[in-house]
């Protein structure tokens, strides 16, 4: 069974010692990716104050961005968004970011419809309200 790593030039730099995916078979394992732009520690829709808490988040902001660093870390892999069967979604501020989140995801996920869970944390590694992990398929073909 091949077994790799993918670790995407474009998305961004992961946080620890980790690869952006793994490919076993044709199943891709993504690892939790947030909204952060590449090449920079900026973070779409956050504004932190000078000892770097969070004043407030654009939660839409986030999402448009997460989705976009997932799409880019699939397309590296030789998948594509069709392909993902699985989402994982944590968010920080459930009660307040859901329906906003929730409207935003079902834009994206209209004709794939991936099972999805959707869980609260209480924070994430970095000044991020929402993170995805995601399982995808790989194509054969695309050995």
């Amino acid at each position: 069974m091949e077994e790799s790593k993918i670790v995407s030039g474009q998305a961004p730099d992961p946080v620890g010692l980790y690869p952006h995916a793994r490919r076993v078979g044709n199943l891709l394992f993504l690892s939790g990716l947030g909204p952060r732009q590449k090449g920079t520690t900026q973070i779409p829709g956050v504004e932190l104050d000078e000892q770097g808490n969070i004043l407030r988040h654009d939660i839409e902001a986030q999402c448009h961005s997460v989705f976009q660093n997932v799409r880019t870390v699939l397309e590296a892999a030789g998948s594509s968004w069709d392909q993902i069967v699985d989402v994982t979604v944590f968010l920080t501020h459930m009660e307040q970011d859901f329906p906003i989140y929730n409207q935003v995801y079902a834009k994206y996920f209209a004709d794939n419809q991936p099972c999805r869970t959707t869980v609260e944390v209480k924070s994430l590694p970095t000044p991020i309200a929402i993170e995805l992990k995601c399982i995808a398929t790989i194509d054969q073909a695309a050995e």
